[in-house]
């Protein structure tokens, strides 16, 4: 067992430790900027970034996930965060055409770069992991895109503490955003 552990952690040190600066560093640019994020994901990748959604939420961005009832209106001055692993799903391209035909900035996780939807994208942010995909970027012991996802979780966990750390936040800043009907 401890070897499976291992190579897990393996993989996921590398593929983390591949994401390229510039590109997230792209994209706090474009959040920072942003009058309105916007989230959108499916599957697991949707729960990943719904979590950074709440995480952007409780440093006091004006988030929301698509899909949820009160999301409003992209337009101008707004970012759209999304992902594709594979680099195509027709709901992706459905909402990055909509939010170019309003002007809005998007910001773009996938494995496949030079694909055709994630050219469409400001900000593409390249992760270097094995994806549902048939000719996987990288190979993985964990089945069906796991790697692009726990990869994508920390990059998006880094960016979180490069937001807190840029704008000198603490902990207790957030706590006011935190839910309290629980």
């Amino acid at each position: 067992m401890n070897k499976i552990k291992q190579q897990i952690l393996d993989e996921i040190t590398d593929s983390f430790s591949k994401s390229n600066d510039n590109e997230i560093n792209n994209l706090i640019q474009d959040i920072d900027n942003a009058n309105k994020i916007f989230i959108y994901g499916l599957g697991r990748e949707k729960i990943v970034l719904t979590a950074f959604a709440m995480r952007l939420m409780h440093l006091g961005y004006d988030v929301h996930v698509i899909g949820d009832v009160t999301t409003p209106a992209i337009t101008k001055g707004d970012l759209l965060i999304t992902s594709s692993g594979t680099g195509y799903l027709s709901t992706v391209e459905a909402l990055v055409n909509i939010a170019n035909n309003n002007e809005a900035r998007i910001a773009f996780f996938t494995a496949f770069p030079d694909a055709v939807l994630p050219l469409k994208a400001n900000t593409i942010i390249e992760i270097k992991a094995q994806t549902m995909k048939d000719n996987a970027v990288v190979d993985s012991i964990q089945p069906m895109g796991s790697l692009f996802e726990q990869t994508q979780l920390l990059i998006l966990e880094y960016i979180i503490v490069e937001l807190i750390q840029k704008h000198n936040l603490k902990e207790e800043d957030m706590v006011p955003n935190h839910t309290n009907l629980e």
